[in-house]
């Protein structure tokens, strides 16, 4: 049984170190900046490099295991299995890339990339799961705050990368295996589930914003150091007082919990979450009888009503107790409804599961087939700096997880489903695939900015989506199946569909210079033409199935936001 930490400033120390821990956990997100060593310094052709980009997210995305392992132990122990993979997997690449070990085998290299990338589903379940528990007012909230880290993790090792390892790909390797365990181990003791508090902490919606600004400004703050870099060359000095302010702008949300201590303030008038809700209707008076209590609000005939309802319920109740106990009914197990704790066998026969897990599989799978090939996307449209597109997506695919979890989190108190923003975003991924399929000239940097923006937000909606349809009992592991969407598209998309159409040009560009060289870049618009109208054409159908998963869903949100604010569902015994 996992002990819960009182008081409340350890919920908001856990965010804050989450932050740090959910960067590393964005490691995945730098295989272009190492991939194309993978290809020149081992000698793979696109087809090997895209497999390798499949392996990439097969190893993030594939986290039953760290959703099972949420369940059953701390996050410390969770943390420390990613660490280990981290540090494994990675070393492996390490040893290839830098020639310290010669001609390590191709599968052994999958499997290593496998299991480094691992990681981030071990790392990001463990702060996720743990954060989302502590905070079950704020799910949207919470969920866009880290998943925007997590998008922003990519610019911040780009920054790391250009500055600090001047471009060397084995030594972003080598950070990766060892920086980000320690990162993680450091962190290890922060993370940990807390008691949360009922009702609207007054308090809380402004730490939100402070943490959610401080994320703005050190992704504005990232974009503008790493373009500059690429335009004017910057001194070391400048470099290093840039990481400086990074690291500064990363600590920003630890402000929260020192503020807490430094200005202790009265008592929250929101006490401890009871497990019903049913039973919070009431404050107890502070100088009166314990047994006294006062309306919080005047009753409305509505509340009146339901009140009367669940007094029937009571009513019933003791009398099926009873009829039980005399062994005159045997008591038949109640399937949960939308909206409670569901476990992940029963989820998983429930027709909304699998709409949700297509929509998904249509959004993040096509949008992370551009995000494995952008340095090839990039220099077939003449592009040869890559690293401005890497950081654009980046930063972008933060705004995205950044705001699609501000804004769900506003209109589902209107009983709006969140994912009518998937729907919507998905649109325009159809229009930003046709933009990079015309590769017409200036359009490359505003598809990548608006896929971005796009990808970012499938991240940040699916998963509030899942933990307000099936619970957050076995949130880890229901959301962590929904994610495996993402590698299976990226197998299909990336590794069968891109990286044979992008062979398959090349051959025809370069000739039989293919049988002296497996090394062959393609150019021009062809290379990935045919790849960005099959991706639209899969976002046509994600928008379609979106469409109906909104239309089934909006009973469950006008449940649990009738009021305007979260309301748990009223559960019985099952």
């Amino acid at each position: 049984m996992v002990t819960l930490k009182a008081g409340s400033r350890p919920p908001w120390v856990g965010l804050g170190a989450a932050v740090w821990v959910q960067i590393a956990a964005g490691n995945a997100y730098n295989f272009p900046l190492y991939s194309h060593s993978l290809k020149s310094v081992l000698g793979f052709n696109q087809h090997q490099l895209t497999m390798l980009g499949v392996a990439n997210d097969i190893g993030e995305n594939v986290g039953l295991l760290p959703g099972l392992a949420s369940n059953k132990f701390p996050p410390w122990l969770v943390l420390l299995i990613g660490s280990l993979a981290c540090f494994f997997g990675y070393g492996v690449l390490w040893l290839a890339v830098s020639r310290t070990v010669e001609s390590l085998p191709y599968w052994l290299l999958w499997i290593a990339l496998c299991v480094a990338t691992n990681s981030s589903a071990w790392l990001g379940t463990a702060v996720l799961v743990t954060n989302m528990r502590n905070f079950p007012l704020s799910r949207g909230t919470v969920a866009g705050i880290l998943k925007g880290y997590g998008g922003l993790s990519a610019a911040v090792f780009t920054e790391i990368y250009n500055m600090l390892l001047h471009n060397s790909s084995s030594m972003l390797l080598l950070v990766l295996a060892v920086g980000v365990p320690v990162v993680c181990l450091v962190m290890m003791y922060f993370v940990r589930p807390c008691t949360p508090a009922s009702g609207e902490d007054l308090a809380a919606p402004s730490h939100f914003l402070f943490t959610q600004a401080a994320s703005v400004v050190l992704g504005f703050f990232l974009l503008t150091t790493t373009i500059l870099d690429h335009m004017i060359p910057l001194s070391a000095s400048i470099s290093y007082a840039s990481l400086l302010i990074m690291i500064i702008l990363l600590m920003a949300p630890l402000a929260i919990p020192v503020k807490m201590t430094i200005c202790r303030k009265r008592t929250s008038e929101s006490g401890i979450l009871d497990q019903s809700v049913g039973s919070s209707d009431s404050v107890v008076r502070a100088g009166g009888d314990a047994d006294k209590s006062e309306p919080l609000l005047d009753p409305s005939s509505s509340t009146t009503d339901l009140g009367s309802f669940r007094d029937n319920d009571d009513v019933s109740e003791v009398a099926l107790l009873l009829a039980e106990g005399e062994g005159a009914v045997r008591r038949k197990k109640r399937r949960p409804k939308r909206g409670e704790d569901f476990k992940f066998t029963e989820a998983v026969v429930k027709a909304d599961f699998w709409l949700l897990f297509l929509v998904y599989f249509a959004g993040v799978g096509s949008g992370v087939t551009v995000l494995n090939n952008l340095a090839q996307i990039g220099i077939a449209q003449g592009v040869h700096d890559t690293t401005i597109l890497l950081s654009l997506f980046s930063f972008c695919n933060f705004v995205g997880r950044l705001g699609g979890g501000v804004v769900s989190e506003h209109f589902v108190r209107k009983t709006i489903p969140r994912t009518i923003w998937m729907t919507c975003t998905q649109v325009i991924m159809i229009i930003t695939y046709l933009l990079f399929a015309s590769s017409i000239d200036g359009t490359l940097y505003a598809a990548t900015a608006l896929l971005g923006i796009c990808y970012g937000v499938q991240f940040s909606i699916m998963i509030p989506t899942v933990s307000e349809l099936f619970g957050l009992e076995h949130f880890g592991l229901i959301s962590n199946f929904l994610a495996l969407g993402n590698p299976l598209a990226a197998f299909l998309f990336s590794g069968l569909l891109a990286g044979y159409i992008y062979d398959n040009e090349a051959a025809k560009q370069q000739g039989f210079n293919l049988l002296t060289s497996n090394v062959v870049s393609c150019l021009g618009p062809n290379c990935f033409r045919i790849t960005f109208f099959v991706l639209a054409g899969v976002c046509c159908a994600g928008s379609i199935l979106s469409i109906i998963l909104n239309i089934r869903i909006r009973p469950v949100y006008q449940m649990l936001y009738a009021g305007g604010s979260f309301r748990l569902p009223q559960t019985s015994n099952k």
